[in-house]
């Protein structure tokens, strides 16, 4: 038996190597991903479209003005004379936030009564919104510091753990560990049977003397060793290209992904059963992992979902992947902790590979 099946895995590793289309698609698209990713999918705002509507000369006016000028943050776009100037800018996307500086700002300030300033957001995209009102109020509060000090009652001092400088690419990077290689795993899985259905080479494997049991475990393993190979692509993309720290076990890691690509599989399995061409495989690929990669976290805090969602996303196995991915990139996660999270991973990977193992025996029966 195990002859039997380790045929079938060299069988599957190099039908996917002797492809060139297969070559390109295992390692040039992880790689353009990781680099987009990185680069695109950043929570910072920067050069954000500001307009000044300045109805005061005065001199202080004109530096809280060149404060926001040289900012990075924003870039000043616009300088609107009027309410209506300044709501059509916001209304034609031309200024994401307008600075109102009202005419008595600067003799307000000299006498010590305090100054009134506006800022009107756009807030369509509300994320964008927080941050820009985030660092206009930090800019101001700096600006207040210096032209009215006065002790504040309290005084909070923050220090970010894991991500000292809060750079996107160190939240990022340690996600797509987890979710590239779940999607190249499910897919390699996916097209496996539908694969030999196109070839016209399903019947033939019908007729040797492989078990069902033995078909699906000589598909799952390529697909898992496939999925493991693309996750250590991101791993030494995020660590040795974009400087990522690296501060955990790698062996744990390791070991975290093989249980979790065992889930993965088995939606792959589970999928190929039924798909009877490699598009319909693929578009069942992708219908799962939309849903999959939303719920886990990956883009927005679990916490913030509605309880219901919550508890959908505990059979979601990517939400727990990542958790071992951040945690062991960033913090170190030291197995005993990890462990909260390999084992709901093993009872979904368990559970799924039991249903692909009987779709997989009905297909081939």
């Amino acid at each position: 038996m195990l002859r039997r099946i380790l045929a079938l895995i060299l069988k599957e590793l190099s039908s996917l190597w002797k492809d060139p289309k297969s070559r390109m698609v295992l390692v040039v698209p992880p790689l353009i991903q990781v680099i987009i990713f990185a680069h695109a999918a950043t929570f910072d705002v920067s050069g954000a479209a500001l307009a000044i509507w300045n109805d005061d000369r005065g001199s202080l006016a004109g530096e809280l003005i060149r404060r926001f000028a040289y900012s990075s943050a924003f870039k000043i776009v616009a300088a609107p004379q009027s309410q209506a100037e300044a709501a059509a800018l916001i209304d034609g996307q031309q200024a994401v936030a307008v600075l109102h500086i009202p005419e008595r700002f600067s003799a307000d300030l000299l006498a010590g009564r305090g100054g009134r300033l506006q800022l009107l957001i756009d807030a369509r995209r509300s994320n964008t919104a927080l941050l820009v009102q985030g660092y206009a109020n930090a800019i101001v509060a700096t600006y207040a510091a210096e032209h009215a000090p006065r002790p504040p009652p309290l005084v909070i001092e923050t220090r970010d753990w894991f991500n000292p400088t809060l750079e996107p690419e160190w939240f990022v990077l340690p996600g797509l560990v987890a979710v590239l290689s779940m999607l190249i795993g499910m897919m390699v899985a996916a097209l496996s049977l539908a694969r030999e259905r196109e070839l016209g080479t399903f019947e033939q494997m019908l007729v040797t003397p492989l078990r069902p049991a033995e078909i699906m475990i000589g598909k799952a393993i390529p697909a898992m060793i496939v999925g493991l190979f693309e996750a250590n692509i991101v791993i030494a993309a995020a660590v040795l290209w974009f400087r990522v720290p690296f501060v955990g076990s790698l062996a744990l890691l390791e070991a975290g992904l093989l249980v979790y690509l065992l889930a993965g599989v088995g939606v792959g399995l589970a999928i190929s059963s039924v798909a009877q061409t490699q598009q319909q495989a693929i578009l069942g690929v992708f219908i799962y992992a939309s849903p999959a990669v939303m719920l886990s976290g990956f883009a927005s805090p679990i916490e913030n979902m509605p309880p219901i969602v919550q508890w959908i996303t505990l059979v979601d196995p990517m939400r727990w992947m990542l958790i071992i991915a951040r945690g062991v990139f960033l913090q170190g996660m030291p197995a005993a902790i990890a462990w909260s999270a390999i084992w709901p991973m093993a009872l979904i990977g368990i559970a799924l590979m039991t249903a692909a193992g009987l779709m997989v025996r009905r297909a081939v029966a």
